[in-house]
């Protein structure tokens, strides 16, 4: 092959092995004929129906679900304000975010529901609406034990009431849907889906941060997405109704998707008093108790004089002047294993019994006293 005809070999050659890179086609035209013309590609806008069952819920609700902001006074600002000076700071700074959702237009307030953890130690709440408006809110009512809170903010920012299903109907399986806000308030109105991944879930809760649980909240469990932010906001089901309110997670590096939610039907009862008394009101015993289980075998026989079968209960280390417990002829030492008809092992328990009782009832107490056992009738009265 002469050399001139061996350039052009190459020349063809070399040509063909690049573009077959490209994914192009692989014979290529020669420098003797002209390339084929090629017809454009044509991209069409294709509308497709994705309206389902969880897009009809959300739809029903968003509107809804709110932004709980919690603000703190700001110390700069109270300082200036006290001596002179000029005050550029703001006057309260934010502390934290949650979720909530309006349940409720009377007159001219709405009412809002969301976690107590989410408005605790504020100074001031502002709530973050749908299409970003931000009002003011009064926290009408908060309770510790149940970690609900109840606000209200002006009728007129309010379009959009949430209903509350009944979670006693809940199945496990069935679609769960959580809105709120994760991560703050620039996450707003965000949707995660799941299922109910169970019912009736124990859930132990430190509320005085002691590393010792105080409560142990009944709750539904859910795959749905829970992250910090979404707390207070609602859990719905395919209905879009309320079933529950999201409230806490269980956070590792090795379990994913387990969150929990208040169930509707404990939370409404909870909600109605914080509307209507700014508090949940319970009966209170007035005494200071301490889990048995925590005293040693030798002090149970030793200094309590216990039989050898009873090894849990609650024992009584101090007794308030004036309270139900005095009254009723309970004293330091006492220890008690049944109240009101129920075995109680730990003071959670105990507590537990007591908070769902009713106020000016009269229960009784089962306790031993230096080893004799005793049953004590105690009329209950609501903390003060």
């Amino acid at each position: 092959m002469k050399w001139k005809q061996m350039k052009k070999f190459l020349a063809v050659s070399m040509t063909s092995l690049v573009l077959v890179g490209c994914g192009m086609q692989t014979e290529q035209p020669t420098d003797e004929t002209e390339p084929e013309e090629t017809e454009s590609v044509e991209v069409s806008n294709v509308t497709v129906n994705v309206t389902s069952g969880i897009t009809e819920a959300v739809e029903k609700v968003n509107d809804g679900v709110v932004s709980i902001i919690n603000l703190r006074r700001n110390d700069y600002q109270s300082w200036a304000s006290f001596y002179g000076a000029q005050q550029d700071e703001d006057e309260y700074l934010q502390a934290g975010t949650g979720s909530g959702a309006v349940y409720k237009i009377e007159g001219d307030r709405a009412y809002v529901f969301t976690n107590n953890h989410v408005v605790e130690g504020s100074d001031a709440v502002d709530v973050l609406l749908q299409d970003g408006t931000r009002v003011p809110a009064e926290v009408e009512g908060a309770d510790l034990w149940t970690d609900l809170a109840v606000l209200s903010i002006d009728a007129q920012y309010a379009d959009t009431v949430l209903e509350f299903g009944d979670s006693d109907n809940l199945k496990v399986g069935e679609p769960a849907i959580a809105i709120g806000s994760p991560l703050g308030t620039e996450f707003a109105s965000s949707v995660t889906s799941g299922i109910i991944s169970g019912l009736g879930r124990t859930v132990p809760v430190d509320t005085n941060t002691d590393g010792q649980p105080d409560w142990e909240m009944t709750a539904i469990q859910t795959d749905a997405a829970i992250n910090p932010g979404n707390s207070g906001g609602p859990l719905v089901n395919i209905a879009g109704q309320v079933v529950g309110i999201n409230s806490m997670k269980i956070s590792s590096a090795t379990i994913e998707g387990m969150g929990f939610a208040i169930p509707s039907n404990d939370a409404v009862n909870i909600i109605n008093q914080l509307e209507q008394n700014g508090e949940v009101i319970r009966p209170y015993l007035g005494i200071t108790m301490i889990d048995l289980s925590l005293i040693s075998r030798a002090q149970r026989t030793n200094d309590l004089n216990l039989p050898e079968d009873v090894k849990t209960g609650i024992l009584v280390s101090r007794v308030e002047n004036d309270s139900p417990a005095a009254e009723a002829g309970i004293e330091p030492g006492d220890v008690i294993v049944s109240f009101d008809g129920e075995s109680v092992d730990n003071t959670v328990q105990l507590r537990q019994v007591l908070y769902t009782s009713e106020v000016e009832t009269t229960i009784s107490v089962d306790l031993y006293r230096n080893g004799e056992p005793r049953v004590i009738s105690l009329s209950l009265e609501a903390a003060q």
